[in-house]
């Protein structure tokens, strides 16, 4: 089943390639425009704003909580009924340190708050969050697609592993477009989008 989409597009392959595309744009935009200085850092409201800039062109839904219980392979996302609840936990969580932010990271994966996108949305989030706390950021061309996906699978149950991937891929080149271009391009490439290059768009 195609997601309602607000370009009315029924076929999921022409869905997939103009949401790339399109909030592949906004991703550059956010960089570039400078808003994405403006998003509250650490928070679920922080990542509700990334959410709804990216996505905000393609579904009604962007920036909103989910209203359906969601899955990937074996794994499902916090339940429905607990989300806000698990969501005010997250938002208490420290984030004085880089084991801290990891494991913060961790639970708002495991809450997935929204119907589509988080893993784009979150990743941007966690490296506001580094940013903001430890002046650093991931260069995610250091971080292997299938490692990262199983450490993310694992991280559930415990977390050794994403922190020791994450930790080595650091970077003080917090304010480096190109950078973040390519890493907003592996983000999609780790979720199977890979035809446009956000430097390109």
């Amino acid at each position: 089943m195609v997601l309602e989409n607000k370009l009315n597009l029924a076929n999921q392959l022409e869905l997939n390639k103009a949401e790339e595309k399109i909030s592949k744009q906004k991703a550059k935009q956010l960089f570039e425009s400078g808003e994405i200085d403006k998003v509250e850092v650490g928070t679920f409201k922080g990542l509700a704003q990334i959410h709804q800039f990216l996505f905000g062109d393609i579904y009604e839904f962007a920036g909103l909580l989910r209203e359906v219980n969601i899955a990937k392979g074996n794994f499902r996302f916090a339940p429905l009924m607990y989300l806000t609840q698990s969501l005010e936990h997250i938002d208490k969580m420290p984030q004085n340190s880089f084991e801290e932010i990891i494991e913060k990271y961790v639970e708002m994966n495991i809450a997935h708050p929204f119907r589509e996108g988080n893993g784009r949305a979150t990743r941007i989030w966690l490296d506001l969050v580094l940013k903001k706390e430890l002046k650093q950021v991931i260069d995610w061309n250091l971080v292997d697609k299938e490692e990262y996906l199983s450490a993310m699978e694992r991280s559930t149950v415990k977390d050794i592993e994403i922190k020791h991937l994450l930790r080595n891929a650091l970077t003080d080149k917090i304010n480096d477009c190109e950078l973040f271009m390519k890493g907003i391009d592996i983000s999609y490439y780790y979720e199977g989008y890979s035809e446009f290059r956000t430097q390109d768009l």
